[in-house]
């Protein structure tokens, strides 16, 4: 069939690319994506060739380019990735994410209202808000409480998926992932941004006191997953994606480093704090009972192989 990915030069969506690829050989996949600063057609350049992937430069806000490629191409499937999605830079300015995360979003309902299809919706645990070091994990049914520009807009992409569900019966599911890391992500992240200063040779910026918590979701397992949920489509649905790994932040350096061969008694001397960012959100944990009892999905990759190949992807 024919699949429409959406940000598929970008960090998870060209993970995904490449896996949808290896797990079903005579799909048709069209790439479409604005050639954004996050964007890179290096991250496909072993498929870019193939047969079965054609790229279109397409801004997901504009609409009638968008509405084209629908009418031409009609994908029986939409995996929707493109978003602006650094914390940081909401924080700086927010225009941006709300033209692309949540007017983008629309424009896609629209099209697929129009012309027929699914559309997976790829959303972000930062909907949830924040939680104490006690609180249970985000489950499906968490209310949406977000805390900086970034997952404002996505939690309002979210929203605007499920009323045209409801409203439309339009063929929609949520997913909503913890952190992803693994090749191709961009280097403002956290773990490419450490693994750079290793590789220099220069101090780690770390935000407030390294506290911070998060679930921590090999990007190959998350592409395993909304792959399982493609193959098990069912409207309306909505399934959180984690890696049950959670971890703070001066401990995840600390694996890095032991990784990249720096001894431990040595890491205190990496760390540099800094300002702490703005409305820092304490910690994020997802429980993915849901998906594995339903659709028998679980994360696959321990966080040591995962780093190691994520290290080893950057080096």
């Amino acid at each position: 069939m024919t699949t429409f990915v959406t940000g598929g030069l970008g960090f998870i969506g060209s993970n995904f690319v490449i896996s949808h690829l290896k797990r079903y050989s005579s799909d048709e996949i069209i790439v479409l994506d604005n050639f954004s600063y996050s964007a890179d057609i290096n991250n496909l350049k072993d498929v870019i060739s193939d047969w079965r992937v054609t790229i279109k430069n397409v801004d997901i806000c504009d609409m009638d380019k968008l509405e084209e490629m629908y009418a031409t191409f009609t994908p029986e499937i939409t995996f929707h990735f493109a978003a602006e999605s650094h914390v940081d830079n909401s924080i700086r300015g927010d225009d941006n994410f709300l033209s692309t995360n949540i007017n983008g979003t629309h424009n896609i309902l629209k099209c697929i209202k129009k012309y027929g299809g699914k559309l997976v919706h790829v959303s972000t645990d930062e909907v949830y808000g924040s939680l104490s070091l006690d609180d249970p994990s985000f489950s499906e049914t968490t209310p949406y409480d977000p805390r900086n520009p970034y997952s404002a807009t996505k939690a309002a992409s979210d929203h605007l998926v499920r009323s045209y569900v409801n409203t439309h019966n339009l063929e929609a599911v949520v997913t909503n992932c913890s952190n992803n890391y693994g090749p191709h992500q961009h280097k403002e992240k956290f773990i490419p941004n450490i693994i750079k200063h290793i590789k220099n040779n220069t101090p780690i910026p770390v935000y407030g006191n390294g506290s911070n918590i998060r679930d921590w979701l090999f990007v190959e397992d998350h592409c395993d997953a909304l792959l399982t949920i493609g193959k098990n489509f069912k409207r309306g649905d909505r399934y959180n994606i984690g890696g049950g790994f959670e971890c703070d932040n001066l401990t995840m350096v600390s694996m890095i480093l032991n990784i990249m061969g720096k001894p431990p008694e040595t890491h205190q001397n990496w760390i540099n704090f800094v300002v702490d960012r703005k409305g820092h959100d304490l910690r994020y944990s997802i429980n993915s009972g849901k998906i594995k009892t339903q659709l028998g999905w679980e994360a696959k990759t321990n966080i040591f192989d995962g780093l190691r190949k994520t290290v080893e992807w950057y080096l």
